[in-house]
């Protein structure tokens, strides 16, 4: 039997890159996804890409009522609600994050939001629904290994790192306050892989031989996003019922590596 059949999950950040894999994955495994994602276009391509199994959503995972809306069209087109996976983020170099130092107010409140504080507003949203329903669900967050694995010279966004720390706290002690109403809440925690977001880091030789290093499984290479897929789909699904609060690295090695500077 697919580990997921018959259950309907919210991604958001689910049209592009990891969180397009998941979707694909999901489905595969016997799911109805809906999709969130800013740009209506990306939307359309994902609805399409996946078929009847897919409804998507254009919307900003910073708007608390996004999440909400994703939830209620998932139970108006596929009569129901089984788990969320928060995949979106993304970096705030451009908007002023950097090394401590460096970072901008605007560059702070903006890549905390981004991370954060749309992590937040979905988890929030999921939770509330579950206790309407009267019944346990599933949350998967996705953070980084930049939370608790730094590069002090390749990777310096410190407002970024804070952010995905902070999902890591988030979904511990969420864990453990629902987890007598059977509602799990755990993350996933990748290093580099080649989405959009890390387009600066895969044009950059010297990052990329530093990742060869510090990602050495699979010969040492940059992560792709389906190699997220079988823990995520795990988590999911009822096959880790008795697993919460946990975070689980794919990252090649990354967490467990020296790899040079």
């Amino acid at each position: 039997m697919p580990q997921l059949d018959n259950k309907t999950i919210v991604i958001v950040g689910g049209t592009t890159g990891l969180g397009l894999a998941a979707a694909k994955a999901f489905v595969g495994e016997g799911a109805q996804v809906v999709l969130v994602g800013r740009n209506a276009d990306s939307v359309s391509q994902a609805e399409s890409a996946l078929g009847q199994a897919a409804r998507g959503l254009a919307g900003d995972a910073t708007d608390p009522q996004t999440a909400a809306e994703a939830i209620d069209l998932a139970k108006r087109e596929f009569g129901g609600f089984d788990g969320l996976y928060h995949i979106a983020g993304g970096s705030g170099r451009s908007m002023g994050d950097g090394p401590l130092h460096e970072i901008s107010d605007d560059g702070w409140q903006q890549t905390i939001d981004l991370n954060l504080t749309s992590v937040f507003n979905s988890n929030r949203a999921a939770l509330r629904e579950f206790a309407a329903l009267r019944r346990g669900g599933v949350i998967l967050n996705m953070t980084s290994v930049l939370a608790d694995s730094p590069s002090s010279r390749q990777f310096s966004t410190h407002a970024y790192a804070a952010a995905k720390a902070g999902i890591v706290g988030l979904t511990k002690s969420a864990a453990a306050h629902y987890a007598s109403q059977n509602i799990r809440v755990n993350a996933v925690a990748p290093a580099l892989v080649a989405t959009p977001m890390s387009g600066r880091a895969q044009a950059n030789d010297a990052i990329m031989s530093f990742i060869k290093h510090k990602q050495p499984l699979d010969g040492g290479r940059i992560g792709v996003p389906e190699d997220l897929d079988g823990a995520a789909v795990f988590l999911m699904s009822d096959a880790a019922k008795f697993v919460t609060g946990q975070v689980l690295a794919v990252d090649g090695g990354w967490s467990v590596s020296e790899g040079t500077e």
